[in-house]
Formats: C-alpha cells, structure tokens, sequence
C-alpha cells in the first residue's frame, strides 16, 4: 500500500531512481584520457536537488498508520514530514510496509529512509544508522484519581498487598511484574486494554500497566475524570537494563550527512517544544520526550 504524503500529486513505486548515486564516494575510474572522475551525489543532495525522497513506514498505530481514505499519517510521519520540510525536501513518497522488510528495503535502495515504531538497539544499528531518537516508551501505570495508594512502581505494589493490578493477558508488562516478584495474587490477567480499564473503574484491581501510550488512549477512550496516569513512574529494571526503548528515524550508514542533517532539525524541534507537539497528537506525553539520550547513548559511538 502506498500514499502520498505532503504535496505531492502522484505516488512512486518506492524505488530509487537508478541513476542517483547514494554513496560519498567517487564514480569508479576515469572515462578515457585525462577526464575527471565524477563525484556521485549523496542521497541527502539528490532530494534536495529533486524535491522529494521515499519513506518507509511500518502500519503500526500510532507510529505510522494507513487512514481510510488511503492517507499516511502517525508520530512518525508527520516528524518526518517536518523535518524533510525544513531540509527543501518539499514532497514525501511514504510506503506503508511490513516492519521485517524495512531495514532490507532501506538497503535494497526501495526507501531512502525507514521510521516508525523501531527501537534502537545493537543488532539493528549494525546493519543500518539511527538518527537520535524521537520518543521513548516505557511502562505505566494507571489509578484511582489521587493515587490513594501512592503508588509509583512495581515494587509500591509489592510493598502494599492490598493493590492488585490489572494487566492484558500476554502483555510485556505482565512479565516485568513476574521477574520483579509482584506475587501472582496481585496480578489480575484481561482479554484486553479496554477489559483492564474496566476493572479498575469496577474496583476489581487498584491499578492498571500497559506502555504509555496505550494507557494514554485507553484513559482518553474511558474519559472518566476518577481515573488518572501515574506521574514520574520509575521504569522497572529487569537484567540490569530499564526497559525503557527508543525509537528513531534510520538510514543507510554511506548516509551519515542525511543523518546528520535530520538530526540537526530534530534537535531544533526538540528545543522550540514542536516534537511534544506532534507526539502529543498521537496519545505521547511529556513522558515519552527522549530527553538529551543520543544513539551513541544506546549503542555506544
């Protein structure tokens, strides 16, 4: 599935066009007498010279998604929107594609730049270049309205056994409360996120977990004043490591002046508070602000 994004009238295929070089380096050999090699231009110069590039994003809500009417939009989408806006890269050819065949697809040259819903990590910045990153997304937490039971991580509800906590059958977040030790008698499992709303609002837990994100939607959904978000959740460490993801923009390694370019743009959307505007349309908080982490925090330089 593909779609337009920006202004642009038609839609490609997502393939790069043959003839742009996308490497730093010099056309290979010299082309007969004393002739010049000739310098290839760098992905970054051949969008800028053309006007448009191709992205790829994965359909996961609310990081990139297909509306009905064909349109592409989520938190990634329009940051990137924005971003390649202020780089003269007026139109953006965004694919919707499958989230395993993304980073092939950026090395294959069928996307000049994949996002959405990509956490940084070691194995994956091996094979491609991460932009730093432009939210984070960690677990939270979900209450009665003034949290009676003052509660601000795992560990507050096994210090309290009178908390029990709802959480979605399968969810991440039902396994970091088991490592952690929450006995299973204060882990109430649900079919589903909307099921774990319900049963705080009926009384049957004191607190819900899901990521962030989903806790947002779930309470914007319930729109029940009685219920609020935990503020300043301390993230639970499990093996050592908070499990507190990143995620960001990617790019081909031969790339790293595109890179450095978006991460120049996202630095000035981060400090003009644009980013916590954009995040804040798709169910972000300030909570999942990346703060002052870079790539190199999380996968060494």
């Amino acid at each position: 599935m593909a779609a337009c994004l920006g202004v642009m009238v038609g839609c490609g295929d997502g393939s790069v066009n043959g003839g742009n070089g996308t490497g730093n380096g010099e056309a290979g050999g010299e082309n007969g007498g004393d002739q010049e090699p000739t310098v290839q231009e760098t992905t970054l110069e051949r969008a800028q010279r053309e006007g448009y590039v191709t992205v790829g994003f994965a359909n996961e809500a609310p990081y990139a998604y297909a509306t009905p009417d064909g349109t592409i939009t989520g938190e990634a989408v329009e940051i990137a929107r924005v971003i390649l806006q202020n780089l003269g890269i007026e139109e953006m050819n965004g694919i919707v594609t499958e989230f395993g065949s993304m980073i092939a697809g950026l090395n294959a040259n069928r996307f000049d730049i994949i996002t959405a819903g990509m956490f940084i990590n070691e194995e994956r910045a091996q094979q491609v270049a991460f932009a730093n990153p432009e939210y984070s997304i960690g677990a939270a937490l979900g209450v009665e309205a003034g949290n009676p039971y003052g509660l601000h991580s795992y560990q507050d509800i096994i210090d309290n056994p009178d908390v029990t906590v709802a959480v979605m059958v399968g969810a991440a977040e039902h396994g970091y409360m088991q490592e952690l030790g929450v006995p299973d008698s204060q882990i109430l499992t649900v079919p589903d996120q909307p099921s774990a709303i319900s049963a705080l609002q009926a009384g049957r837990a004191q607190a819900v977990t899901m990521t962030g994100p989903a806790l947002q939607a779930a309470l914007g959904s319930a729109n029940d004043d009685n219920l609020e978000r935990v503020e300043n959740f301390e993230q639970p460490i499990i093996n050592g490591e908070s499990v507190r993801g990143y995620g960001a923009a990617a790019f081909r390694h031969e790339d790293d002046d595109f890179r450095e370019a978006f991460n120049e743009e996202l630095e000035k959307l981060k400090e003009s508070g644009q980013l916590l505007e954009i995040l804040e349309e798709f169910g972000f908080t300030e909570d999942e602000l990346p703060g002052d982490v870079t790539v190199e925090d999380l996968v060494g330089g």
